[in-house]
């Protein structure tokens, strides 16, 4: 199958072409014979009943300092000229964000999008969760300092992080009795006008915080982050540590749960973290941990994610 592919993405001059997901997912499109293109979301636009964004062709490889080249900028129409696109840009999730994938979601029917940019929209990474209480930590989302006074008080220690952050930043455990609590409570506030998240702390994320990547609603494997000696996050982004797992009887479990869904959302590349027996996201925007696990595994996400999509696309 051959295919044109725009990837709306950060600079892929500026990736770790070791640990990037979406070179990776690059990388297999190009030994495939895809045509790649590649643009900024603020390149997006919607002109004139038009979906276009302003890219450039981009061939990649496997040499770190010079990763990758692009030829000269073209204006892409979305529908006529594209295949597929991947909606692959870093979050905040923010109104930039919500943007692009309202922009996107008028390809449906015409251009195939992953991940299905309605969901994404729809389903932001802590929130999403909540549809499954059952297997997520206790959870409060709030700005109502009382509320989480009394969460506080009931669960003693607790993690406070804003409710559309990303890679680990702005994340606090709370212990109990611990004078800052106030004083983080009024930064969050000063700092946006949006709610939070309190969670119950789990002790187990001394062994490690799961990333379980689930294709098309299969899980296909797992990485195992650990935080850094006296950090509570274990984010790659904040120096947690990628060692190999396998997926327990627990994990499997919680993926039968959510994997459904997933797929009649159109999520072709999914990451869920799992601490212990219970997830804490679903992360939809742009997951990572795929260069990891085919490292520990040899398990190729990146390959299964096109023929996820090539499948998809065949059905139409």
């Amino acid at each position: 199958m051959t295919l044109k592919i725009a990837f709306q993405m950060d600079p892929m001059e500026s990736v770790d072409i070791d640990a990037d997901t979406t070179f990776a997912l690059a990388e297999v499109a190009q030994a495939r014979g895809y045509e790649l293109f590649s643009y900024d979301v603020t390149q997006l636009a919607y002109n004139a009943g038009r979906v276009q964004a302003r890219a450039r062709p981009m061939k990649v490889r496997r040499e770190r300092g010079n990763h990758v080249s692009f030829g000269k900028e073209v204006i892409l129409d979305l529908v006529e000229d594209i295949d597929v696109v991947w909606m692959r840009q870093d979050p905040p999730f923010d109104m930039q964000y919500i943007t692009a994938a309202h922009i996107l979601e008028m390809l449906k029917g015409k251009t195939f999008v992953a991940n299905d940019p309605e969901w994404v929209r729809s389903c932001p990474e802590k929130i999403i969760p909540l549809e499954f209480p059952d297997i997520i930590p206790e959870t409060l989302i709030t700005r109502d300092k009382k509320a989480i006074d009394a969460f506080r008080a009931l669960h003693k220690d607790i993690i406070l992080k804003p409710l559309y952050g990303n890679g680990g930043a702005g994340v606090f455990l709370v212990k109990e009795g611990d004078s800052n609590y106030t004083s983080l409570l009024e930064m969050f506030f000063a700092g946006s006008r949006e709610p939070i998240i309190a969670q119950a702390f789990l002790k187990d994320v001394k062994n490690g915080d799961k990333r379980i990547l689930i294709i098309d609603g299969e899980p296909v494997g797992a990485i195992n982050r650990v935080p850094q000696k006296g950090e509570t996050r274990s984010n790659m982004h904040v120096g947690g540590v990628a060692e190999p797992i396998e997926l327990s009887k627990t994990d499997l479990v919680i993926c039968a749960a959510i994997g459904p869904m997933l797929k009649e959302r159109g999520q072709i590349l999914v990451g869920i973290d799992v601490i212990g027996d219970k997830m804490t996201e679903i992360n939809l925007t742009s997951p990572t941990g795929v260069q990891e696990l085919k490292r520990f595994s040899g398990v190729d996400a990146a390959a299964l994610s096109w023929d996820a999509i090539e499948r998809r696309l065949a059905q139409k």
